[in-house]
């Protein structure tokens, strides 16, 4: 019952947070188009400083270790692949392939995970869930970019070679959770101590930042196309939420992660998928409904799938 309850614990505000932003946009508090622009201020500034914030404050002996960044890269590879496999098999649609595989391996780690990491192993673990974070989010920006370009191409409707080695690797470099998780390693290594009110202000700001995420999340659920894509969201939702982490957690704890490290990687493993894949797709020409679609129906289950994972694994002894 005590491993049931801190999981209880872990997951509910996650879920209670999204509510409470739905509920908002059933009562017309928060309107359609306020979403996108409440959503930019918070990726370009709150989340980029929560990044930074929580690298900052993290305690070099218990940082994540380099064997655990590198299961974490091989692991998102892993499935990037299997997800790509399955959209070149069973997709015919080139619009379609793309968001699918955006869909199966890019997770939702930053809004959903961190939080998640939080309630579980406790503030002090969110240093080693950034410093991950810091790794993987751009291999997820990277290769949804080359993704989504590629089947653009292929279906007739994009620039051909219109994909630049030099673009892609500036776009990521620009992302602001990568700047703002540089600047907190860049400051963690040097030592540097930053005043003690400049420390407040970030602190405040960082907090900001997931409860912001998770309500936009809530108030941006739209149900209306969802039958449309009724095969597609059965298969992303099973291997986004259920089969992935059936097949990465088992070996993270064969391999001896436990604690921050192995909580991180049900996060990364097991959140719903990335809002942003939604706007890449609409900018990219993929199926911009059948990706907004995803994001919802993921957002929505996987408060029980974490939870059940998160419980499974607790009963374990991996945390």
């Amino acid at each position: 019952m005590e491993s049931f309850f801190l999981c209880v614990n872990a997951v509910l505000p996650i879920f209670l947070t999204m509510s409470a932003g739905l509920l908002a946009q059933k009562a017309g508090w928060i309107k359609e188009s306020d979403v996108p622009r409440m959503n930019a201020v918070t990726f370009k500034a709150f989340m980029p400083i929560m990044c930074f914030y929580n690298i900052y404050v993290s305690d070099l002996s218990n940082t994540i270790r380099l064997k655990a960044l590198l299961f974490g890269v091989i692991a998102v590879l892993t499935y990037y692949a299997l997800s790509l496999c399955y959209a070149m098999r069973f997709v015919k649609d080139n619009a379609q392939r793309g968001v699918v595989v955006q869909g199966l391996y890019r997770s939702n780690y930053v809004i959903l995970g961190l939080p998640f990491v939080s309630g579980l192993v406790g503030p002090e673990a969110l240093g080693v869930a950034s410093i991950l974070g810091a790794v993987i989010v751009p291999i997820f920006n990277a290769l949804a970019v080359i993704t989504l370009e590629a089947f653009h191409n292929a279906s007739g409707e994009g620039e051909a070679h219109r994909l630049s080695p030099w673009k892609l690797a500036i776009d990521v470099l620009k992302n602001p959770l990568i700047i703002g998780s540089a600047a907190g390693l860049i400051v963690l290594f040097s030592g540097i101590r930053l005043p003690v009110p400049l420390e407040t202000c970030l602190r405040d700001m960082g907090r900001v930042a997931s409860p912001m995420m998770l309500f936009l999340l809530g108030a941006s659920f739209r149900i209306a196309n969802i039958r449309t894509h009724k095969a597609q969201l059965f298969a992303v939702c099973l291997g986004r939420l259920i089969i992935i982490p059936a097949l990465v957690l088992p070996v993270a704890a064969l391999m001896g992660f436990r604690g921050a490290e192995f909580v991180s990687f049900i996060a990364m493993c097991g959140s719903s998928t990335a809002a942003a894949s939604y706007t890449m797709a609409q900018q990219m020409g993929g199926d911009a409904a059948l990706a907004g679609d995803i994001v919802v129906i993921t957002s929505a289950l996987c408060s029980f799938s974490l939870f059940l994972w998160a419980f499974l694994f607790r009963l374990l002894g991996m945390y």
